[in-house]
């Protein structure tokens, strides 16, 4: 059964083509009215990776594992957005 939409976190791994090149994640529920529309218009200029929801409960353990698989793209390794996804196992909502 899903959760209530505030007990995750929606987010999408792009990438940046338009400005660094790199790899880069955005967590859209996080986004606060200041930089709301840059980062959603920074991932709409990028080429889509994957997305997805994490639980809140453990997010920030999340977070180091996106930390991890993007520094590892970054350095050019290819990773599948189905490996991607696999990486965060039980962290996915």
């Amino acid at each position: 059964m899903a959760g209530l939409e505030s007990e995750k976190t929606m987010f999408e791994v792009y990438h940046d083509t338009a400005y660094s090149g790199a790899y880069e994640v955005v967590y859209y529920t996080e986004l606060q009215d200041y930089n709301k529309e840059t980062a959603i218009n920074r991932a709409l200029a990028g080429e889509h990776f994957v997305d997805g929801y994490l639980r809140n409960h453990s997010k920030e353990e999340a977070k180091k594992v996106i930390r991890s698989l993007l520094e590892r793209m970054n350095s050019g390794e290819k990773i599948t957005p189905d490996a991607f996804l696999e990486a965060l196992g039980e962290h996915l909502a």
